[in-house]
Parts: structure tokens; C-alpha cells; sequence
């Protein structure tokens, strides 16, 4: 029996809930575009798109603002209401950092010791990680440098890591008065072993694409350098030199020769992401080439665990967090905030011990006995 006689409404909805007013083209912004899906051929597939979230804040390392939150928030938003979105690429302009995290300007000049107001930020920070994990269609993190603190964070929210070789990797809070409760304290121990989790998630040490993928943490690690045109290796992973603290070190905290020619070598080629975008091509037109039901289903069942975790205390960090914004907060961004001019980005933490050894009071008097002074 025929049932054609059923009355239909076949006028599209619109499911998206946020328009278009917190992306932009100008930095500091968040830009969100629609790039043509890429067969195995190199064509463009016709009416199916990746959807591009760029962080576009590169002269402060693609750190996001409060705006910036809301246009990522809007951008997963969008991708995932839009049937013509296989798949989400998540990234950040130029080629030194994808994301180092929060703005450290505006959290120094805005939100420390403003308690309430940093609360109602971390609801957008909240629900920007919501909205990466909610995304119902595969999410690729297209990391094109570093990838720190904050940046870490919702990079790990994605369901694969595609990066640079030359990308650096880690987080920053301890030293910098936060905690990493954005994601990091959730996300690492269900992809490292607990003690490769703690040790990242507190040592502040920068970690390579290369370590990251032996480690599990990551998809991919791609060359990116190109030397006389041909891509090679990340040389200061080949060589056994390693980035500490923004350093290049070798062997026992010394330059040597083999850093120098590693560093020189990296000076005369130039960065070419090409190799890293045919493979998030090949990978978004593995996605094409599945059923999308099947697929974001699977993806839901791995997202679950990381959910569940980042479920049971998002709301409980959201409040620490604000409330260290009097403290700890306020001396961590204030001293990194006014590195140029004191030529420090970090507290007397020696002193600062020794205060809380006595019992000291935690006021203004303190604060300046521990917070580098202009040289």
C-alpha cells in the first residue's frame, strides 16, 4: 500500500542557533569557511564541504579571546547543523601556534580579581569544549605550531590531531598561576599512562609532534619544513635536541654543535603546510566514503569517555578557576602580562613559598614582594 496520500512539509529548516556576528575576517577573530571536500584525485567534490574554524589571533600565538570563544562556539555550532559538512577542521592562522590558550592580556588586564566575571567567561570556555565534543560530525585538530595550555586543551577535544612536525606540545598553568582544568586534568590520563599524564599535565614541559605521537596522543606527526625543495624532518627531533621553556637545549642544558646546525638548518628552509593539508584531505575523504549516521555514532561511542570525565567536573573547576582569579591568577598573568618590561614572566615562587611559611597575609604588600619588578 502506497502511502504518497501523507501530507509533507519539505521546506528545509534552519537548526543552526547562532548566526553569523561573532566571526570576522580581522585579528584578533575567529573565521569560519566552508572549503570544497578533495577526492582522492585532487578534485573538488561538488555540494559537500569541511568546515574551517581558524583562530585568527597570530600575534599573540592564536590565543583566544572572549569573542574569539564565541565565535568558535558558533562555528562548531554551524558545522554541525549544516548537511553539507562532512567534516570540521579546527586551526589557527600563520605558522607558529595553533593556540597557547587563554589571552593572557586580557586575563591580567580584565579578569584577575574579578572572580564573577572570569565564572561567566569559563561558561563560554565550557561551552566551547560542549560544543567540540557535541559537534555531530568528525572534528580534526590541524595543528600548525604550538599547541599549549587552553590550546591544548580544546585540541584534545577533537577526535584526531593532524600536526606540524614541528609543533611543540603542553601546558603551562602551574607555572603560569592556573590549573589545567579546562580539559587537560579529563583528556590525558585516558591517553597517556597516569604517570606520562601527570608528568605532562604539571611539568610545564614542552613535549615534540613526534614524542606526542609515540605517545599516543596524537594521529599524525607531517614534515613541514622544506630545505632546496625537498621536505625534511623536523631537525631538532632528529638530532636529539629538544624545546624546553622556549629554549633549544641539548644533552645537559648545553648548546651543541649539533643544536647549532639543527637551528641553522631550520633558518634556511621555509614552513610548507601542503603535506599537512593533503593528509587532512585524505582522512576528511575517508569520512566522505562512510555512512555519516554510522559514522558520527562511532565517534559519539569514543567521545563518551572523554565526555564523562569533563562532565563530572567542569562545573566544579569553573568555580576554582574563578576563585583563583583573586590569587594565584592574578600573580601568574600579572607577572607574564609585564615580561617586556620586567624582563620575567613568572612570580618569585621561592619567596612566595616562603610567605605562605609564615603565614603571611595575602595582600597588596605581598603581591609586591613577589611579583618581578620593571628593570
Amino acid at each position: 500500500m502506497s502511502i504518497d496520500w501523507l501530507a509533507r512539509d519539505d521546506e528545509i529548516k534552519n537548526h543552526s542557533l547562532i548566526g553569523t556576528e561573532h566571526w570576522g575576517t580581522e585579528a584578533p577573530c575567529t573565521v569560519y569557511e566552508k572549503r570544497p571536500v578533495i577526492d582522492a584525485k585532487g578534485q573538488a567534490v561538488e555540494g559537500l564541504f569541511t568546515a574551517w574554524i581558524t583562530l585568527n589571533n597570530p600575534a599573540q600565538f592564536n590565543s583566544y579571546t572572549t569573542e574569539m570563544v564565541k565565535g568558535v562556539i558558533a562555528g562548531f555550532q554551524a558545522a554541525s547543523s549544516d548537511r553539507s559538512v562532512v567534516a570540521v577542521v579546527f586551526t589557527g592562522a600563520g605558522d607558529r601556534s595553533f593556540c597557547t590558550g587563554g589571552n593572557t592580556k586580557e586575563y591580567a588586564e580584565y579578569y584577575s580579581r574579578r572572580p564573577n566575571e572570569y565564572g561567566e567567561y569559563m561558561d563560554l570556555f565550557n561551552a566551547m569544549v560542549d560544543g567540540i565534543l557535541g559537534c555531530k560530525k568528525p572534528t580534526l585538530c590541524r595543528v600548525n605550531g604550538m599547541r599549549v595550555a587552553g590550546g591544548q586543551e580544546i585540541g584534545m577535544a577533537c577526535d584526531l590531531t593532524i600536526s606540524s612536525d614541528l609543533a611543540v606540545f603542553g601546558q603551562a598553568g602551574p607555572k603560569h598561576g592556573s590549573a589545567p582544568d579546562g580539559g587537560s586534568t579529563d583528556f590525558l590520563p585516558w591517553m597517556l599512562s597516569i604517570e606520562d599524564a601527570m608528568w605532562n599535565c604539571i611539568s610545564c614541559e614542552m613535549w615534540s609532534a613526534y614524542k606526542m605521537k609515540l605517545k599516543g596522543l596524537i594521529t599524525a606527526a607531517v614534515p613541514v619544513l622544506r630545505v632546496d625543495g625537498e621536505f625534511v624532518r623536523n631537525p631538532l627531533v632528529v638530532t636529539g635536541t629538544y624545546v624546553d621553556d622556549g629554549a633549544v637545549v641539548y644533552g645537559e642544558n648545553k648548546l651543541g654543535e649539533a643544536a647549532h646546525q639543527a637551528k641553522g638548518l631550520l633558518k634556511s628552509g621555509s614552513v610548507d603546510f601542503s603535506g599537512l593539508d593533503q593528509e587532512i584531505d585524505r582522512i576528511v575523504w575517508r569520512f566522505t566514503n562512510l555512512f555519516p549516521g554510522c559514522l558520527i555514532k562511532s565517534i559519539d561511542g569514543i567521545r563518551a569517555k572523554k565526555k564523562f570525565f569533563w562532565d563530572q567536573t567542569k562545573l566544579a573547576n569553573r568555580h576554582w578557576l574563578a576563585a583563583n582569579m583573586s590569587g594565584e591568577a592574578f600573580l601568574g598573568f600579572t607577572a607574564f602580562n609585564s615580561r617586556k618590561q620586567t624582563g620575567s614572566d613568572v612570580i618569585d615562587f621561592v619567596k612566595f613559598r616562603q610567605l605562605i611559611a609564615a603565614g603571611a597575609i595575602m595582600d597588596d604588600d605581598a603581591f609586591a614582594e613577589v611579583l618581578p619588578r620593571p628593570e
